[in-house]
């Protein structure tokens, strides 16, 4: 092994380039070397992003790669929320990594609200996660016999793809057509894992036995994109991607005066003029919420997921009806897609984070812990879905933005 100094002088020479240095030094070493060499060649200093607690020998290869160091984001708490689910049962705190100022304390006061009406019902309706190669042909002609063969041929597809994992177990099969070429939507249970590399190796593995079985099938890509991965679609928000979940609560009119100075029709009719007139006028075609994406990428960032999964995760639909004057409130999430092992889930402070939900691991049975993730979560938008309508109804957004986010006096 060289020494980093050594390594530090190749890499601002050009010798060698910096992805290269794994091969001369242990991958804590790589790091400082990296960092070094770039503060120099830039003429910066980056001291905060060398300081972290993370040991780079477990995530080489598993998890970045050319690193140089750490970034920080503050990370609070929100809750006790209660959730009454079929796996989380009980009164959670939830953790959310942000640098939005406002954000924590909107979701904080929304799951107080929810915890003293009686707390949040949630449900995982479905849990599947998919992939979708595309096929090509040089006619139609071979269309029909290809999607009779992979009907006739779903038990020996199974085992092909049930063979690469001790946890992935193929659910379904679903074909799609444009012209001469078909893609097959395959579905996967995938345990506690989020699973998207999972049901990657296995659908590679899937691809080579019908091409072999079926030689006119020319896949060209695993990933057609009819999965669909990172980008909003109305196969997910039909179909469902990662788990399905819903969450409701019954917001009592003592709580909605009292907590969040507002009544119930009011609330209601601001979710009906902006999240459903509003967002059909500007032509959206599944984020019918007030800000999914703000409470599920920051959870996200505190756990571990994949961040850009965001996208399709944060698609949903927030529902109100007006019950006397309480209020019922309700989240849909069609495709929210995480994991309590796997991915960044491995690293200490995100570890830590699913910790303080109890989360952390594989669950008994085996994908509990992560269903038991999802239901927490769809609490917490809701929460966070509850509190900004009721802020908007009291005209209240603007003034703790700039008492939160800017250190203003209101």
């Amino acid at each position: 092994m060289m020494k980093i100094d050594e390594v530090v002088e190749k890499l601002i020479k050009g010798e060698i380039s910096f992805h290269e240095i794994d091969n001369l030094l242990e991958a804590n070493a790589a790091m400082v070397a990296r960092r070094l060499a770039l503060e120099k060649i830039l003429g910066i200093g980056l001291p905060s992003i060398g300081s972290t607690v993370i040991d780079y020998s477990e995530i080489k290869n598993k998890n970045a790669e050319n690193v140089i160091g750490a970034v920080q984001i503050p990370l609070g708490i929100v809750g006790p929320i209660r959730v009454n689910g079929d796996y989380a049962k009980g009164d959670f705190y939830v953790p959310l990594a942000t640098t939005e100022g406002a954000l924590i304390a909107s979701v904080n006061r929304g799951s107080k609200a929810a915890t003293l009406s009686g707390g949040v019902r949630a449900k995982v309706l479905k849990n599947e996660m998919t992939r979708a190669p595309v096929f090509r042909f040089d006619s139609i002609e071979e269309i029909p016999n290809f999607l009779k063969f992979i009907e006739e041929n779903v038990e020996k597809i199974k085992n092909v793809a049930d063979s690469t994992s001790s946890h992935g177990r193929l659910k379904s099969i679903t074909p799609f057509v444009l012209g001469n070429n078909v893609w097959l939507r395959f579905s996967f249970e995938t345990g506690d894992a989020m699973g998207m590399n999972m049901v990657t190796i296995a659908v590679e593995k899937v691809c080579e036995f019908i091409e072999e079985n079926f030689p006119s099938a020319d896949c060209l890509a695993v990933s057609g994109n009819m999965c669909s991965d990172k980008k909003q679609t109305n196969v997910n928000s039909l179909f469902g991607r990662g788990k399905t979940v819903v969450a409701e609560a019954l917001i009592k009119k003592d709580v909605i005066k009292n907590v969040l100075r507002s009544n119930a029709q009011l609330i209601h009719d601001i979710n009906l003029r902006k999240n459903w007139l509003g967002t059909a006028r500007a032509g959206s075609l599944s984020q019918f919420n007030a800000h999914f994406a703000n409470i599920v990428t920051a959870i996200f960032i505190a756990t571990g997921q994949d961040v850009a999964q965001v996208v399709e995760s944060s698609s949903g639909y927030t529902w109100t009806e007006v019950r006397g004057e309480d209020l019922y409130i309700s989240v849909t999430l069609p495709s929210l897609e995480v994991g309590t092992v796997g991915g960044g889930t491995r690293l200490p402070t995100q570890k830590e984070a699913l910790s303080i939900m109890g989360v952390y691991g594989s669950g008994n049975p085996p994908s509990s812990n992560a269903k038991k993730f999802a239901e927490i979560i769809a609490s917490t938008v809701l929460s966070g879905e509850l509190n900004l309508l009721a802020a908007l109804a009291n005209r209240e957004l603007g003034k703790a933005h700039a008492r939160l986010g800017r250190a203003m006096k209101v």
